[in-house]
């Protein structure tokens, strides 16, 4: 099961129908994560990205997300508490893949 925002997807093929929903409504889409903690099942990661949406509005979403994952490696669990700020274009700071000298410092709140 996994729970994005108020929705909550079960099972694989509403998974794969999720993701495919999400990344044609999330254009331009940049992401950075921080690895909170873990466990030998569980990952916690507070996360930024921005993205526009097919209108030109631009977005930067944040908060944090919860994995668990089952013995074969696949997700079993996935639990996302976020936030969407409307932005204008030129408050974007989030480009593209995360660059060598930003690799492992933290990324402020706001």
């Amino acid at each position: 099961m996994w729970r994005n925002r108020d929705r909550f997807v079960t099972g694989r093929a509403e998974i794969v129908e999720f993701l495919r929903e999400k990344w044609r409504r999330e254009l331009d889409y940049a992401l950075r994560k921080e690895l909170w903690a873990f466990t030998a099942d569980r990952i916690a990661v507070r996360f930024q990205y921005e993205c526009r949406d097919a209108d030109g509005r631009w977005w930067r979403s944040y908060g944090n997300e919860l994995w668990e994952f089952a013995p074969d490696g696949l997700m079993r669990r996935r639990e996302a508490s976020i936030n969407d700020l409307a932005i204008d274009e030129s408050e974007r700071r989030i480009f593209g893949p995360r660059p060598a000298e930003q690799r492992g410092v933290p990324f402020p709140l706001r």
